[in-house]
């Protein structure tokens, strides 16, 4: 009984507790050009929450659940047709999502707002909700360096 106890204050504990990120960490590329932007520590919480709601169903820790050979790190981002390793390129693939060589939407497979009616969850994403989930995919990397992405294609 001792175990469980602590167990479950350790899960409520840890939960509540907030981890505040620096400002490098938080820093993301908004575009091509090599523009950045700073995320704000809500940005960062509320991407993670978003990601975990919507996205980690297939792509939990950054892999990808249809294709573990294309994952969310930042060389299978860098290395999509077009770049993906942007805000402004994910942001755009999770509106209207294209095969990984850019040859074809894959809307009718992947969730995106071009695809709303067939992915329930995507109703509701504001712009400033899809920054926020693209600046958690880039800052991953930086955060769980071990975990994000590593799936299949690591060994």
């Amino acid at each position: 009984m001792a175990i469980a106890a602590t167990f479950i204050f350790q899960f409520f504990v840890q939960g509540a507790t907030a981890t505040t990120l620096d400002a490098e960490t938080l820093t993301v590329p908004v575009d091509a050009g090599g523009e950045t932007m700073v995320l704000t520590q809500e940005q960062a919480a509320l991407g993670k929450k978003i990601f975990n709601d919507t996205c980690a169903i297939c792509h939990l820790t950054g892999g990808t659940k249809t294709n573990p050979n294309v994952t969310l790190s930042t060389e299978s981002l860098a290395l999509a047709f077009p770049p993906r390793d942007n805000v402004e390129a994910i942001v755009e693939f999770i509106k209207d999502p294209m095969s990984y060589d850019g040859a074809y939407n894959i809307a009718e497979l992947h969730p995106g707002l071009s695809s709303a009616d067939i992915f329930p969850k995507m109703r509701n994403l504001s712009e400033d909700d899809l920054v926020a989930v693209a600046g958690h995919i880039l800052i991953q990397p930086k955060v769980n360096p071990e975990k994000w992405a590593s799936g299949k294609t690591k060994f």
